[in-house]
This record gives C-alpha cells, structure tokens and sequence, in this order.
C-alpha cells in the first residue's frame, strides 16, 4: 500500500532556527506559518558537538542533525535562524542594528551564509541602543516581531511596551503610527540571573530548601517580596533588602520554601518598581503590555505588573516561531502562496 501523498497544507515553507547559548530549537513550518514540527537539541553556540577540527564543524554537525533530513526532502526550503548564532562567538556575526529603528528594517538587514553543502541560511540581525549604557540583544528582537504579529489588540493602541522576563529580561519599548511600527528604546534587567547566583552561590541560599508546590503559604511569601519596594525600607534598594532573605529566615517568620519564593516576588518586585519609574519619568506609561515566555513566570510578572499599578496586560505564546516567519515574509524568502 503507498504511503499517502503530503498535502499543501503539510508541505515545508520554511525551516526557522532558534539557535541560543545553550540550546537549539528547530520548527519546520507549513502554510501561513503553522508548525508542523519542532525539535528541540542541547546544541548551543557554546556547547556545540564535538564534529572534528574543522572549521565550524560543531556548527555544521548541530545544523545537519537539527533539520538535515526536512532539506533532504525539500531542497529548495528557505533556512532562517535568530540568536547568539548570529554573535560573534556564533556561526557568522550579523552586525547589531541600532535603536531606534522601523520594525521592518530588521528583516530587511539579514546577515547569509552558506554551509558546507551549499545551503544558504539566513540570519537575524540583533538590536543595540548605543547610549551612554549601551544595551543589546540577540533573539528577543524575533520575539517582538512575533508579539506584534499576534496580538488582537497592537493595531490600536500607540504604545505597546513589550516585556520578554528570564534570565535577562527585557522591556521594550514600541511606538506605532498609521505608517509603521518602531523600535524606541529597551531596558535590561538580569533579574533571573541575580535570582540564580542569590540562591546557589550566596549565603541567602543556605537557607533554603526547594520549592514546595504543596505548600499553600508559597502565594504569600511571593507576594510579601513583591511588595518590598514599595514599602519605606525598599527606598533603600535591592542591594540592600536582598538580606531580609536571610533575617526573615533567622526570626522564623519564612520556612526554606518561603525564602525562596520571597526572594523571587522582592527581586521581581524592585524591577517592576524600576521600570514603572523609569516609564513615568519618561512619560512613556504604556496603552498596552504584552508578555511572552514561560507561563509560570509570565504569570508572576503579570502580578507584579498588576501591583505596581500596570493594567491592560496580555500573554502571548509561540512568538518566535511566528517572528522567524514574519521575517521571512518581509525579506522575500517566502514563495507568494506560502500565506495562502
């Protein structure tokens, strides 16, 4: 019996990489952007297989085991990929744009490549604010474009403020007109990052004992952090309430659980505070705050939002496979009846 033919709708278009510091996520997408497959692989630029002493053999290797076999069956398949493969400790560099800029320029700007086998992959450019402070990033730029592509609500509203939390969170700015959507300004906070050195590298951590899902008072530890900044005593700063971590544990008011979760809502807390600040200041409050990344911890952030006095706040999912298909519809990589 032959097996059955692909349909339209399960036809390759396009195969978009999201190749970050520690992991490789490959989607091989049909029409109008659907997924049809993912996979994920541990190969970062940083830890990439051992492949020989070749020239960008790690990177040659990681890139035929992630979707050799899809090219293998769709040879004429558009390859496009965002990350720190674009670095330059990645694959080839594609140079920084600079903020502030159209949303439609970076699709515009992408960096190419061809590997050993001939096949061209394209590459996102990433975004840097070269102020006294210069701030950059790599990735997250793919994610605004797939924020503002699924939100119901981004055409009407004028400012939208984009917050992408993790290890390096990141806040950004966009500012919308009848003509185009612009990149104007973003922020980063390394409140991940902190929260993981805090609790495996510091005294706070010896204290602590992991998080208990069962434990019906982790709520309101969280919530007693978050709200630290607000407080007289928070005035003084996040390095100076971070030991409270420690004292509340000391007087028995927090268990080991409890101070890990408090230590999550205080960190969140000032950075929240921060930004809220740093947005009236500007007189740049938001009409619109769109979240994406993981969902526990997006629902964490739309806490603290919602505490600091942030309103109209939407979560969104898949957003960087949709802004690896956005921007390769807006550099012609698509085929006319790709989004048909």
């Amino acid at each position: 019996m032959n097996p059955a033919l692909p349909t339209k709708e399960s036809e390759t278009r396009l195969i978009a990489l999201d190749w970050g510091t520690s992991s490789l996520r490959a989607y091989r997408l049909g029409a109008d952007g659907q997924r049809l497959e993912l996979r994920a692989l541990p190969w970062g630029v940083m830890q990439l297989p051992d492949a020989g002493d070749g020239e960008n053999a790690g990177f040659e290797a990681a890139f035929e085991q992630a979707c050799g076999d899809w090219l293998k069956a769709a040879p004429t398949t558009p390859v496009i990929a965002a990350g720190m493969v674009g670095s330059r400790q990645g694959w080839r560099e594609a140079p920084y744009l600079e903020v502030p800029l159209a949303v439609a320029q970076i699709g515009g700007s992408l960096a190419s490549l061809r590997n050993r086998d001939g096949q061209l992959i394209h590459i996102v450019p990433g975004l840097m604010e070269n102020s006294q402070l210069p701030n950059v990033m790599r990735g997250e730029e793919t994610q605004v474009v797939g924020v503002l592509s699924l939100s119901a609500q981004q055409d009407k509203v004028a400012d939208i403020l984009i917050g992408l939390p993790g290890t390096h969170s990141k806040w950004v700015q966009i500012r919308q007109t009848e003509t185009q959507k612009e990149v104007r300004h973003f922020d980063t906070f390394m409140t991940g990052e902190v929260y993981a050195a805090l609790c495996g590298h510091t005294i706070l951590g010896r204290g602590m004992s992991a998080a208990d899902s069962s434990n019906g008072n982790a709520q309101r530890d969280f919530e007693r952090g978050l709200q630290v900044a607000q407080t007289p005593a928070g005035q003084a700063g996040v390095l100076s309430t971070i030991f409270s971590t420690r004292t509340l544990g000391l007087t028995g008011a927090l268990d080991g659980s409890g101070q890990r979760e408090y230590l999550s809502g205080l960190l969140i807390g000032h950075e929240i505070a921060a930004l809220h600040g740093m947005l009236q200041s500007q007189q740049r409050l938001p009409a619109q705050i769109m979240l994406v990344g993981e969902a526990g911890l997006c629902a964490r952030y739309v806490q603290a939002l919602r505490c600091y006095g942030f309103d109209h706040i939407e979560v969104t999912q898949q957003a960087t496979e949709r802004g690896l298909w956005q921007l390769a519809l807006s550099a012609g990589l698509l085929h006319p009846d790709s989004s048909t």
